[in-house]
């Protein structure tokens, strides 16, 4: 029930196994849906699940606490719960967080420097690479870290976002800023979320020659440089946007709001600084 905004939900007897459709594969939901199938009474079978390599590590921890799950990784998951009885979950690595990476990554392809980015799974970073490649960029690689190296010439790109494994709406802004240094124009289309181009005009503030035509953006690239400006950030992933571009932008740029980038990065100025960036945190 809905009780003044909120939703409320019980279920005294507890939960009972069921056959779950998602309409459009969610990473949220499936996660959710897993978490509750695990201490259900009976077997949850999830269709259109989604894929990403989180889905995946979750199924992992819970299946060594016992519970038995199978079609891990992929669009199917049938779940058998254990009738809530509590799960005894062993001590587990995170993954590394590939949108982390890929951000980083974006970094040393908008200053077009060499840099290496280490404890990262590469084949969770394909999508994110072979973009990079495509915009002229070699990337090296080996069972742990990735290397960016430098080109004589940055090239335009076109993304469509989509679910895992293919290129992740979470890279879209970063790429967009990257994208305002190529040689040309690039587009990307946001297949999965609506009002994901906020950070455009934020970009325009800072001098990008950026056009939205609904649910994709045109980028004209080398249009001039970009300039320091006072932006501000609106959500997680348009905050490290902002930061990339203005890493190449010319004097000083202030975003604000950027509590938005604690959400998903751990000192990300602290680490942008140990490989030259000039950037500060202050409060307001």
């Amino acid at each position: 029930m809905i009780n003044h905004g909120y939703i409320e939900a019980t279920a005294p007897e507890g939960l009972k196994g069921a056959k779950i459709v998602f309409d459009k594969v969610t990473v949220g939901g499936t996660e959710n849906i897993i978490m509750a199938a695990a201490l259900a009474n009976g077997v949850t079978t999830i269709v259109n699940a989604a894929k990403e390599p989180e889905i995946v590590q979750l199924c992992e921890v819970i299946a060594s606490a016992g519970v038995k799950i199978d079609g891990i990784g992929t669009s199917t998951l049938t779940i058998t719960g254990t009738n809530k009885e509590l799960l005894e979950i062993k001590d587990f690595d995170v993954i590394p967080d590939r949108i982390e990476a890929g951000t980083y990554m974006c970094a040393a392809a908008i200053t077009n420097q060499e840099i290496k980015i280490n404890d990262v799974l590469p084949s969770h970073l394909d999508a994110i690479t072979s973009k990079l490649e495509e915009m002229n960029f070699e990337v090296l690689q080996d069972d742990t870290s990735v290397t960016i190296l430098p080109t004589d010439e940055i090239k335009p790109v076109n993304i469509i976002t989509t679910e895992y494994p293919g290129f992740p709406t979470d890279m879209q802004a970063q790429f967009m800023a990257l994208a305002t240094q190529a040689n040309g124009t690039s587009t990307i289309d946001e297949r999965l979320f609506e009002n994901r181009f906020m950070h455009v005009s934020e970009l325009l503030r800072l001098g990008a020659d950026i056009h939205l035509n609904g649910n994709t953006a045109t980028i004209n690239g080398k249009n001039g440089t970009l300039n320091g400006t006072d932006v501000m950030a609106t959500d997680l992933r348009a905050s490290s946007a902002l930061v990339l571009a203005a890493l190449v932008a010319s004097g000083e740029t202030n975003i604000h709001r950027i509590y938005h980038l604690d959400r998903g990065y751990e000192d990300l100025e602290g680490k942008l600084s140990k490989i030259g960036a000039d950037v500060k945190r202050f409060t307001e």
